[in-house]
């Protein structure tokens, strides 16, 4: 039977890994939410048994500690993300560019990458694309099965992934690994961020 105090205590546990788990994402580069709450129970010395924090409480977590240590720093870096991301999708109206992750939402850190969802037939279709602007790309590994490809592109100091979908993939919802839906903007909506102040 669970001793009704436990959940208080609980709680706290949960709001320190979410803590520890925010500040590795944020100065670390970690992006993975799972690898960044096991690393951070192991640091806080509990076991990897231990209630795990949503992703929504490590993000919120995140928000605070980017507002109270990096908060100048992280709005330039998310501007200078948001631009980049901005250029590539104005080249590419084809495929139905959409900006996701981090970027979009505010939430990328240091070393945060650019995530572009790209609408296609082929991979293949992307990959002459590129190769014809004579920009270049690597494979990376897709985090999702209904993905077909991820194509990355260095573009200045940050990586952009280009994760292409199948084009009747562009109606479905998709969501985050937690079961939340993963929100996306096309162009003139990031083009609309840049110009709030």
């Amino acid at each position: 039977m669970t001793n009704r105090h436990d959940r208080p205590h609980s709680h706290t546990q949960r709001t320190r890994i979410a803590s520890a788990a925010a500040r590795l994402m944020a100065e670390d580069g970690i992006n993975d939410f799972a690898f960044a709450k096991r690393k951070a129970a192991r640091s806080l010395g509990l076991p990897e048994t231990s209630q795990m924090p949503d992703n929504a409480e490590v993000e919120a977590e995140l928000r605070l500690y980017h507002r109270l240590f990096q908060d100048t720093e992280q709005q330039e870096r998310i501007t200078d993300l948001r631009r980049k991301a901005a250029d590539l999708m104005a080249i590419m109206p084809q495929f139905n560019p959409y900006l996701t992750g981090s970027v979009l939402e505010g939430t990328a850190g240091r070393y945060a990458e650019i995530d572009i969802q790209l609408f296609a037939d082929s991979a293949k279709d992307v990959e002459i694309f590129l190769l014809n602007q004579q920009i270049d790309f690597e494979h990376s590994t897709p985090r999702t099965d209904r993905a077909e490809a991820v194509l990355s592109i260095h573009t200045g100091d940050a990586v952009a992934n280009l994760v292409i979908y199948p084009p009747n993939e562009e109606r479905m919802t998709l969501k985050t690994r937690d079961g939340r839906v993963r929100e996306r903007a096309r162009l003139d909506t990031v083009r609309g961020l840049l110009t709030k102040p």
